[in-house]
């Protein structure tokens, strides 16, 4: 029996990933709202290291765990803001306008997939513990998104 083909295949791999990185990253520093959440700097990789992400979280290798950290040191980054849902929903409007961007606008399936998976992520486990990072748990992994939902995490 076949296994069915991952997110992360589908979207044409590390260098879909990339692409979607890289065109959500452009749509956030354009929109007045969210780019503020960059206002202070960022990674010099950060779009490489989004892509590795995404990849990890989508069903591809775990890249960002070998190479850059685990999902308490991502949660700790996105810890300790205040809640700040508008910034969250046009994070996600930036993420839409990207799917399309990164041409994957022409699969529906898989612009949902994606589309429910950063939704989710942003909502949620991005947005946990908006009061301080030092209330981030150890040893969190990054969660794992499949065609039916959250597979585990």
């Amino acid at each position: 029996m076949d296994r069915e083909q991952s997110i992360y295949d589908a979207a044409g791999g590390f260098e879909g990933m990339l692409k979607l990185a890289h065109s959500w990253h452009l749509r956030v520093m354009e929109d007045e709202i969210v780019s503020h959440a960059f206002s202070h700097g960022f990674h010099p990789q950060h779009t490489e290291r989004l892509a590795a992400y995404f990849a990890e979280a989508l069903g591809g290798p775990a890249l960002y765990s070998e190479k850059y950290g685990s999902e308490t040191s991502v949660v700790r980054t996105h810890s300790g803001n205040g809640i700040h849902e508008e910034m969250d929903q046009r994070a996600i409007a930036c993420f839409d306008l990207a799917l399309e961007d990164a041409g994957f606008a022409s699969d529906e399936r898989l612009q949902t997939a994606l589309h429910d998976y950063f939704t989710w992520a942003t909502t949620t486990t991005m947005a946990q513990y908006h009061r301080s990072a030092h209330d981030v748990p150890n040893g969190l992994q990054i969660p794992k998104w499949s065609w039916s939902g959250l597979a585990q995490g």
